[in-house]
């Protein structure tokens, strides 16, 4: 099996170059990542039920102190991953307390008067339950008393799971998140879950060995826990900034930040503590404004706007700012200085992409010509660990003009396949442009290599010379990257490259952990992107479902091969369906098939058998870098 290769002296030079223009380090960061530390577990491990490790930070060891950095990593990344490698239970103030580096995010516990108040419960279930079973061992056995979620992203709701039961959530104990969460959480993680999940696997480098030739960080945080996730919906949701509340004698007052890193996103103080939590609207990096992993672009002028509100709401009053991913600052000059440049931060990228736009600059121009002023420059968290200033500009470029540049000649371009096969026929045959490639490649020309060797991979992915040299190109470009997920995204595809994966002649499906958890409108809607409409054609369909578990029924339709779901409505004529919101789980992913005990027709059976027929199941594997 091929190994990752060592740095080139290109790469080398690079990195080398790069270390000059790197902002002072005075350890200040170091220092504020471990104030307040408690305890930790050790190396962080957390298993699931079946004994294997879910999270475990004992897999980063090579970064631990004193380890320099190898020449396969980008300098500033490395030591945003040993900031991120400190773990364990911290007091942020006296009453508030987090739990970093168990999961990619944090999980907050405010003391309240009977028990805890938890701040987002991590992506999954069992770091979760770690996190709490340490609060409670150094802070007191105390019951949850309310979950609050910032923000729609799933490392900030997937592991309520494990600090809540099944009892907690049946007496319906409060769980607090802004106004629009549940449909945001359902567009981004079920919607476009598959591709989603899949490309996530690239951008948080979950294939990679964790080594100096792997993935080291994410940026963000380390990576990504691999337990158990879940989506339980809100139960209180908040509309308005100023809006005040009391929980567990813990007084709240939020600030709603639509728009922002998330759809539906929130800020919100503690007066009682003079602690301001920012959620993830601010972090010691730039954020992505296009996440790579696919989402909806981010409107960088609200998010500096809601930022700028939240200094002139709370930062006088601020004595400790925190948030859901990094460590906090303390005192209030302090805090007003980093959200300040952190407001501007977004602007700044808005407001030039669009100067440059209007100049009539396309935005690979506009990615390449765009550096940060010397004040913002000279922060450590204002640099591109998660976001960076090249992707970040062709988002905001694509928020107000769209993905085409103007130019015609990219107005119907031919997909990549049939592209592909005529540049390597214009580059005079296979081996013609692969001696180009390896020209390219030995002057450490590595994005020409990367672009022009694409070509040749998507003509013929069996030439195993093209999938090399390309899969050489995108490491040297990945051990370069000071983003995590780029180095991630580069990494993985050099992976994938140099060992593909064997075809499947059935779709290798992805987990269905929240979609078992969906309420019932919400499940019937995530239908609607699996109907094949090709197969679908000119059929008709209509049935009466009702969930037997959730206690509600609608009416589903089928016309011009779109889905169409109406709740509390049916139709005398159209064959009833009973059956629990589990079961039609179990159907859609193929677990069971018709006819099956858990599933009650009334009517046509063979019509909603033929309908379930023409549901999609996604192959998560699909090929990413590979036709």
């Amino acid at each position: 099996m091929e190994q990752p290769k060592d740095a080139t002296e290109a790469t080398r030079q690079a990195l080398a170059a790069l270390v000059e223009t790197l902002p002072q380090d005075t350890a200040e960061d170091f220092e504020l990542a471990s104030k307040g530390f408690i305890a930790t577990i050790p190396d962080a491990k957390v298993l699931n039920e079946h004994g294997h490790a879910v999270w475990d930070m004992g897999t980063f060891t090579f970064e631990g102190e004193g380890c320099g950095c190898p020449d396969t990593v980008n300098p500033s990344l490395w030591r945003q991953a040993k900031l991120n490698s400190i773990h364990g239970l911290f007091e942020v103030t006296p009453g508030i307390y987090q739990v970093r580096n168990f999961d990619l995010s944090n999980i907050t516990f405010i003391e309240g008067d009977t028990g805890y108040i938890v701040i987002d419960p991590l992506i999954s279930a069992e770091p979760a339950a770690a996190a709490l079973a340490l609060m409670r061992e150094h802070r007191g056995d105390k019951p949850v008393t309310a979950v609050i979620y910032t923000h729609s992203h799933v490392d900030h709701y997937g592991g309520v799971k494990g600090v809540l039961s099944e009892a907690d959530i049946a007496k319906g104990l409060q769980i607090i998140a802004p106004e629009g969460f549940l449909e945001e959480a359902v567009s981004e993680n079920v919607l476009a879950g598959n591709a989603m999940g899949r490309r996530a696997t690239y951008m948080y480098g979950a294939l990679l060995p964790r080594n100096a030739r792997g993935h080291v960080d994410a940026g963000l945080g380390k990576t990504v826990s691999m337990g158990q996730v879940s989506l339980v919906p809100p139960t209180v949701s908040i509309s308005e900034s100023g809006t005040r509340m009391v929980i567990d004698g813990i007084e709240i007052v939020f600030q709603v930040t639509p728009g922002t890193e998330a759809p539906a996103e929130m800020n919100f103080y503690f007066p009682q503590f003079k602690a301001l939590c920012m959620a993830e609207n601010c972090s010691c990096h730039l954020h992505n404004i296009y996440t790579p992993r696919g989402a909806q672009v981010r409107d960088a002028k609200a998010w500096s706007w809601y930022i700028d509100e939240a200094i002139e709401l709370f930062g006088a009053k601020t004595d400790v700012l925190f948030a859901s991913h990094h460590w906090p600052r303390w005192g209030s000059d302090a805090a007003i200085s980093f959200l300040r440049k952190q407001r501007d931060l977004y602007k700044y990228v808005h407001d030039q992409t669009l100067r440059m736009a209007n100049h009539g600059l396309t935005p690979l121009e506009i990615a390449e010509e765009l550096k940060l002023p010397p004040t913002l420059a000279a922060e450590w968290y204002t640099r591109g660990y998660y976001g960076t200033l090249n992707h970040n500009a062709k988002a905001v470029y694509q928020r107000y003009l769209g993905w085409f540049d103007g130019n015609p000649a990219n107005l119907h371009k031919h997909p990549p396949v049939e592209a592909a096969k005529r540049y390597v026929d214009l580059a005079g045959g296979a081996e013609a442009l692969l001696a180009k490639g390896r020209d390219a490649f030995a002057k450490g020309d590595y994005r020409w290599v990367c672009e022009l060797v694409n070509h040749l991979v998507f003509a013929d992915p069996g030439n195993a010379d093209a999938r090399h040299l390309q899969a050489d190109t995108l490491e040297q470009l990945g051990y370069q990257a000071e983003s995590g997920p780029w180095r991630a995204f580069y990494l993985t595809a050099a992976m994938e490259l140099r060992h593909p994966r064997p075809p499947s002649d059935t779709p290798r499906q992805g987990a269905a952990g929240q979609l078992r958890t969906l309420p019932a409108e919400q499940l019937l809607d995530s239908l609607s992107v699996r109907l094949n409409g090709e197969k679908a054609g000119a059929r008709e369909f209509a049935f009466n479902i009702r969930f037997t578990d959730a206690k509600e029924h609608f009416l589903v339709t089928v016309e011009n091969a779109v889905f169409h779901h109406y709740p509390k409505r049916e139709l005398k004529s159209a064959p009833t369906i009973s059956l629990t919101r589990e079961a039609l789980v179990n159907l859609v992913t193929g677990e069971i098939s018709l006819p099956h005990e858990s599933v009650a027709i009334e009517g046509d059976a063979a019509s909603f058998a033929d309908f379930i027929a023409l549901l999609d199941r996604f192959d998560f594997w699909f090929e990413i870098v590979m036709p």
